[in-house]
């Protein structure tokens, strides 16, 4: 048995799961937000308890160490000291085309990720952050890396390459990478095991549909194609994010006065829900006031099922034969009326939803699609930190019986 430590630092939160591996089990977890800020809050729950503190953290390595702290303090804590974890898995978003699964950090993997920070500058930084302050912390504790990006490293270079001069891909890497990864694969695994199929036995579409979405196409359990490109931006319109544009836009939009700065944050955190709605980027808010007559709230929500409906279809066409979609993230977990919209008329490749079965499907695993359906319907809560879990429960599992050899 292994007590294993998942961490997911952001540039203004560290997430953090304690599990007692192979069984599992949630010995605690929580979080630390607002980091750099006046007041930083952490919340931690342990057993039937949750204990909160406002407290004061000004980077991501007080964060991390705030958190090892209260694991072991007096009557908030589950452990006596803090060697009883045996090994850290931490989520960094992107892997560039190097890392094809989880890896066991050494002096080269904090190289590279590093070196791709370039490609993930506001996600890869602060994950870093959490790998060194565990480092500085728990010397001698094995740590692993569980990319975004790993996943989606086997799609085909006919998915991945964009139609720009092919000199910018061999001299910058631009291309479709993807994110999601964790959850993509998490989620495509859940839907082998409900149909009773081996985990390469399947070909699902997942959408993580949340405040960032995105859609996979995996055949043979494998990701061939999906939404988010060679940054998050790319794909449905998300809470804050474009998704699909024209790029001439940007360019009218520059020589309108606009710079590149006010163009990336217009992309980023003015689109979107928020920008279509212009009232807000959450899916509960816009529903509420659509169902009160609002026709903008409206608008954006039926851009969003329209959107997300098109890339279904479009990846039902290079999945031969479709077995299941999924949804997955929170929108797609708990937005019963949006699941519903996005399933009607696709008929015509197999879709056909249970509507009683969807409507008691919120925020829990369970089956959706109506008897004789040809394409299952899932509903499935993701578990990116379980996934997280168990590859550095297995690594560390092998590394220790190589070298019991």
């Amino acid at each position: 048995m292994m007590k294993v430590l998942v961490i997911n630092a952001g540039s203004s939160s560290v997430k953090y799961y304690l599990y007692q591996m192979p069984q599992a089990e949630v010995l605690a977890r929580g979080s630390v937000e607002r980091i750099g800020e006046q007041a930083s809050k952490l919340t931690h729950v342990f057993g039937s308890k949750t204990f909160t503190s406002d407290v004061s953290t000004s980077d991501v390595d007080e964060a991390v160490h705030l958190v090892l702290d209260t694991l072991v303090q007096g009557e908030v804590g589950v452990l006596d000291d803090i060697s009883e974890v045996g090994a850290v898995g931490h989520r960094v978003v992107h892997g560039g085309e190097e890392f094809t699964g989880s890896v066991i950090v050494d002096e080269h993997v904090i190289a590279s990720i590093e070196k791709f920070a370039d490609l993930a500058p506001l996600h890869n930084p602060p994950n870093l952050a959490g790998i060194r302050a565990i480092g500085a912390k728990l010397s001698g504790v094995t740590q692993v890396a569980c990319f975004d990006t790993a996943f989606h490293t086997t799609i085909p270079k006919v998915a991945y390459i964009y139609g720009l001069p092919y000199e910018l891909y061999e001299k910058y890497r631009i291309r479709r990478y993807g994110f999601h990864g964790i959850s993509h694969r998490y989620v495509a695994r859940r839907v082998a095991a409900l149909m009773g199929r081996g985990k390469y036995d399947v070909n699902v579409i997942t959408c993580h549909l949340g405040n960032g979405c995105s859609i996979t196409a995996v055949k043979g359990g494998r990701s061939i194609d999906t939404s988010m490109g060679f940054t998050p931006l790319e794909g449905v319109p998300m809470g804050t994010r474009s998704g699909d544009l024209d790029p001439a836009i940007l360019f009218y939009l520059a020589d309108k006065g606009h710079d590149a700065q006010s163009l990336k944050t217009l992309c980023n955190k003015q689109s979107g829900l928020l920008g279509i709605s212009g009232l807000s980027n959450d899916i509960r808010n816009l529903l509420q006031l659509s169902a009160k007559g609002n026709e903008r709230a409206t608008l954006a929500i039926d851009v969003f099922c329209y959107r997300v409906r098109k890339y279904i279809g479009a990846y039902a066409a290079v999945l031969e034969p479709l077995d299941a979609i999924a949804f997955t993230g929170g929108i797609g977990e708990n937005a019963v009326q949006l699941r519903e919209q996005i399933c009607r008329g696709m008929s015509q490749i197999g879709v056909h939803l249970d509507q009683t079965a969807n409507k008691a499907a919120a925020g829990a695993e369970a089956r959706i699609s109506a008897t004789g359906s040809p394409v299952k319907l899932f509903v499935i809560p993701t578990n990116e930190q379980l996934a997280i879990a168990k590859d550095t429960y297995e690594l560390v599992t092998q590394e220790h019986a190589v070298a019991s050899r």
